[in-house]
Parts: structure tokens; sequence; C-alpha cells
């Protein structure tokens, strides 16, 4: 595997969008939060590369999810996550009012394989699934019980979906992701700097979030890292008790202080969690643009 250099970034658009929200306790999510319920919505991006087309980082939910969840043992994931979601909120039916058909989705990057990231995906059966391979593998051979623990419902995934999709590490170079950035193993998706998957272990096994850089901004798509910005700024991560729903503790501590460090070390880079309402609209009627 070969190691991008100073090869030019690839500057690409991104639009913000979510697809429903789910409801928890804001303690759960932000140390010394309210015990009131708040709202999160499921965010997803939508990213034009000016020669591969447009692309989803992520799809939030769909109606398949409640479909997947009517019953035991699946229903408790909907119990303990009440999700709100209408049908004009999915993906494909917003991008859709873009001008943004399924089939034109060439590829759908996935963070990790939570519900809330996967729900919507089996609505672009014409995309090329990319996804890191121990994502994945944490979740791929468990019985139902343990991957309603895990948040992990298989029938969101498209048929053959191990056959057709592709692992990130499979193809992609060895990327460095600039000065101050305290992570490594990061990899280059496309060889030409414009998407860098960043390793951000702890709430999944696996979880990557995505670096990018539009024509005005740097941004970092950090998926479930932390759940909002606030809770970056303030150094307020989530309540032990949400150490239940995660892969490793440990990992996450040290994943949202990278996170930090990162910030404090370029200042100008944006971090955007995918449940963060500071960047998605709570129902999905607004597209943000960074």
């Amino acid at each position: 595997m070969n190691r991008t250099t100073d090869r030019p970034t690839v500057p690409v658009e991104l639009l913000l969008l979510s697809a429903g929200y789910c409801l928890h306790p804001e303690f759960v999510t932000l140390r010394g939060g309210s015990m009131r319920p708040a709202a999160y919505p499921a965010g997803f991006a939508c990213i034009r590369h000016p020669s591969r087309g447009w692309i989803l980082f992520d799809t939030g939910y769909s109606a398949r999810f409640r479909e997947l969840t009517a019953s035991l043992p699946y229903s408790l994931y909907r119990r303990l996550t009440p999700v709100r979601l209408s049908e004009e909120a999915t993906a494909v039916r917003q991008l859709a009012k873009l001008g943004i058909g399924a089939k034109d989705v060439g590829y759908v990057i996935l963070s990790h394989f939570h519900a809330d990231h996967i729900g919507g995906a089996r609505d672009f059966p014409d995309a090329r699934f990319l996804y890191p391979q121990a994502a994945y593998d944490a979740v791929r051979a468990l019985g139902p019980v343990r991957a309603t623990r895990a948040g992990f419902i298989a029938g969101l995934l498209p048929d053959a979906f191990a056959d057709a999709a592709t692992p990130i590490e499979r193809e992609a170079q060895a990327a460095d992701p600039g000065e101050g950035a305290p992570f490594q193993g990061c990899l280059d998706l496309f060889g030409d700097g414009s998407l860098i998957s960043v390793p951000l272990p702890g709430h999944a096994a696996g979880q990557i979030g995505l670096l990018l850089s539009t024509a005005n901004s740097r941004v970092l798509l950090c998926a479930d890292a932390s759940w909002s910005s606030r809770a970056l700024r303030e150094n307020r991560p989530p309540h032990p008790a949400a150490g239940l729903v995660m892969h490793d503790r440990a990992a996450y501590r040290d994943t949202f202080e990278r996170l930090r460090r990162w910030q404090a070390a370029d200042p100008k880079l944006i971090i955007v969690p995918s449940h963060c309402r500071d960047y998605f609209d709570l129902d999905g009627k607004e597209v943000r643009r960074l």
C-alpha cells in the first residue's frame, strides 16, 4: 500500500442532511445534561466529487427500520431509542427533491453498522458500498440478541452485501491527514486526497470518520465519535451509562480526547458529529452546506 504524499487535495461539494431522529435523555450523551429527552438527528452527508459523482456518507433511518424492529428482540432497540421518521424525510426522498436520483449515487461509504447509519442503504441498489473491514467483521456473524445489543440489523443492508461491498482497506492508499492530526491508519479512498478515512474507534468497532475539503472549509465528518459539537467544545463526554452501548469505552475516551487535541491544533477544522443539531436539521427539511 502506497502513501499519498504532496498530491493536491481535490475539493468536493458537501451537503448535510438528516433522515429521521431518535430520542435520548440529554445527560446520556452530554455529561451534566438534562434528564429530559433530547432529539438527535440521524445525519448523513451527500458529497459531489468532480469525477466520481454523488457519494453518501451513511444513510440515516428508513421505514424499513420500523418494519424490522416490530418484534423481539429487535423491538428492544426501538423502545430504548424511540425513532421519529416521516417518509418524506428518508434519504432517497430528500435527494430526489434535490434532483439526485437513487441511481445517481455512485458510492455509499458507511462509517459503522449501527441501524441509524445503515437504515437507508437498500434504497441505493446501484451504489458501490465501501466500509471499514473491522466494523463489519464485528457484527456480521452476530445472532439476533447480540446484534440488537450491538445496534445492528442485518436486514437493513442490501442483499449479498458481504459479496458485493468493498472494504476500504482493500483498495485505498495510506494517507497523511495533515499536521496536528493525532490519528494513524488514515486511508485515501480515491487516491486524490478528496476523501480520507480516519479511524475513530470506541463507539463502534472499526468506526471511521471522513476528512474532506470543500471550496470554503476543511471538514471532518466524525460519525459518533462525539454526539455533539458542544460536547467537544466544553469537554463533556457522555455519561458512563452510554458505555452500555459502546464497543470500547476506553477507546471512545481516547478518540474523544484526540479530537479535542486536533481541534486545538487546527482551529479552522470543522468537526461534524452525525447527530449534532448545529449541522443537521431535525425534520430533514433543510440542507446545510459547508
